[in-house]
């Protein structure tokens, strides 16, 4: 049950094994249920759980969660249509999807000795590389060979084509990155430093009475992070959405 619980500042990054076992499989094969795909599993329960609670099919008057909901896919849609154009309604159910996933992942991960998946190099990582790849292949599927001049700039001089394009290049490869790289840097960063700070307030309050009662200055300013913390949850959520829509229009517009 250790594993479940996180005492270290960046112990709530790291990838344990809760349950495992060996099978004569193949072989050989170890299966282990780690912390990750429980968090994993835990937050597309939650999301599901949320959409079937909030279903007003059956309803006269929507409850709160219905109002939510339908509130934040108007906001979802709008973002989509604004960036993707004519052909957004394809790509809304995945980006919709995928906004929910993040700001999930992310509140969950506020909570007391949780763990961050969205933090976790694999997850925002993984998510980065494979949407890149995605693109990329509807970049070529729509556009054929004509998608290589994406790397070349209009009116660039032909002398300047060969470093413009590899410029281009290298800019377009960072984006297999970029995306998780930005995620998983405001998660960590805000994260570590939260409980760091809880771990020395904790050590003031348990000192003595005087100590306690100043002690109550620094910790309203801690209380204003931690909402802080929980608007970055919700920022880098529609950051991550807002990138990959622009992501699609570059591949479907090829500018």
């Amino acid at each position: 049950m250790n594993n479940l619980f996180i005492f270290s500042p960046l112990g709530q990054f790291e990838v344990t094994s809760l349950i495992g076992f060996n099978a004569p499989l193949f072989g050989y094969i170890q299966i282990s249920l780690t912390n990750l795909a429980l968090y994993t599993l835990f937050i597309l329960s939650i999301v599901v759980g949320l959409h079937y609670f909030a279903n007003n099919e059956n309803k006269l008057i929507p409850n709160k969660w219905s109002i939510a909901l339908e509130s934040s896919f108007a906001s979802l849609n709008t973002m989509v249509r604004e960036q993707i154009g004519s052909h957004n309604e394809i790509y809304l159910p995945f980006v919709y999807s995928l906004f929910f996933f993040i700001l999930v992942g992310n509140l969950i991960s506020n909570v007391p000795y949780s763990f961050a998946v969205t933090a976790s190099g694999v997850v925002a990582l993984g998510l980065s590389l494979t949407i890149f790849i995605g693109v990329t292949i509807l970049s070529l599927s729509i556009h054929g060979v004509k998608f290589f001049s994406f790397f070349i700039p209009a009116g660039t001089p032909l002398g300047l084509v060969p470093l413009l394009a590899l410029i281009e290049l290298v800019s377009y490869l960072a984006r297999a990155v970029s995306l998780g790289v930005r995620l998983f840097a405001n998660i960590v960063a805000g994260h570590t430093l939260l409980k760091i700070l809880s771990t020395y307030l904790y050590k003031l309050f348990t000192a003595n009475l005087l100590i306690a009662v100043i002690t109550l200055i620094p910790f309203a300013i801690f209380l204003a992070l931690i909402g802080l913390e929980l608007a970055v949850s919700l920022i880098q959520a529609f950051v991550f959405t807002l990138l990959v829509c622009s992501y699609l229009r570059d591949a479907i517009e090829l500018h």
